[in-house]
């Protein structure tokens, strides 16, 4: 069996091995053969329930005390994945290029889902809080799109977000559902400069602000975040905590970083630089996430992180 180690070198028993990464230790299917396959690393991952399913060269389901499981390939290679906490097996997948496909039984099989949508490269994925056949999907240099009928009939609802004097690409998404002054669920987009967000009415991008969001809608000039992400740096992942609806996690050049105030002030937690990020649905504090070349979680909300493996 493969050691798994610790930030700090110390290594993980065999049973702690199993939990996190649905027995990928005891099977030997490691990352490392699908790099070998593909020579990329994992792209997009998402926990699907309690199991994990990673992209990159090739798709892999990782079940808890199960196998490691090579899932078929949609109809091109995935580029983001999403899920929604309340409806396990069903999965959403941006395809390279354009298109979008949807899996009801956790990747095993795969149908098209990108009825309406131009024929452009979809760049970030979220399944709306609490309503599980509600999609939201970016496309580049287009905009916010969004199907209410699990990707049969998608609608153009939202321009791209306007931040320091030029429209900007939204990197990753993510639907949270929070008892605020605009009293609905919104959408967050992270962006090259930073994160902004959208009420589901999609009347206007604004800054995360503390107090009450609709007086901040109102007025226009709502007042700064306490502390904020840095400013001008990509966010390359951001994810919301379903069981904690006002915990982000989002991955910047700059480290890893968690507010728990929903995006108005934010904490360096760590050094880690991931490209994904995701969250279990039943804990907030275990994440996964993948780098340039590792396959790391945490189980204390990213204070610390141990490899799972080398990809």
């Amino acid at each position: 069996m493969m050691n798994v180690y610790t930030e700090t070198g110390s290594p993980l028993g065999r049973r702690s091995v199993l939990f996190m990464l649905g027995g990928v230790a005891a099977t030997g299917l490691l990352p490392m053969r699908w790099a070998r396959a593909g020579g990329t690393s994992a792209s997009a991952l998402t926990f699907d329930g309690d199991a994990l399913v990673v992209t990159g060269a090739q798709l892999r389901r990782f079940d808890p005390f199960g196998d490691a499981t090579l899932l078929p390939e949609p109809r091109n290679p995935v580029r983001v994945l999403a899920c929604h906490p309340d409806r396990p097996g069903r999965l959403f997948a941006a395809l390279e290029g354009s298109g979008l496909d949807r899996s009801e039984d956790g990747g095993r099989t795969w149908a098209t889902a990108s009825g309406g949508l131009p024929r452009t490269q979809v760049t970030a994925l979220a399944v709306a809080a609490g309503a599980p056949d509600t999609i939201y999907a970016a496309l580049a240099e287009d905009g916010l799109w969004r199907s209410e009928d699990a990707g049969t009939n998608w609608s153009f609802v939202m321009d791209r977000p306007w931040l320091a004097e030029a429209e900007r690409e939204i990197l990753t998404l993510a639907s949270v559902n929070l008892a605020s002054g605009m009293g609905g669920i919104w959408i967050y987009a992270g962006t090259d400069q930073g994160v902004t967000r959208v009420p589901d009415c999609f009347c206007r991008w604004q800054d995360v602000v503390a107090g009450d969001a609709m007086d901040a809608l109102v007025a226009g000039t709502p007042s700064a975040p306490e502390a904020p992400l840095p400013k001008g740096e990509p966010v390359s992942a951001l994810v919301s905590a379903h069981s904690a609806p006002e915990r982000l996690y989002a991955a910047l050049p700059s480290g890893f970083w968690v507010s728990a105030n929903g995006g108005v002030a934010w904490e360096n937690r760590s050094s880690l630089h991931a490209q994904a990020l995701a969250v279990d649905p039943a804990d907030p504090d275990h994440i996964a996430a993948a780098t340039n070349t590792e396959l790391k979680h945490s189980r204390d909300g990213g204070t610390t992180w141990a490899t799972l493996a080398v990809l």
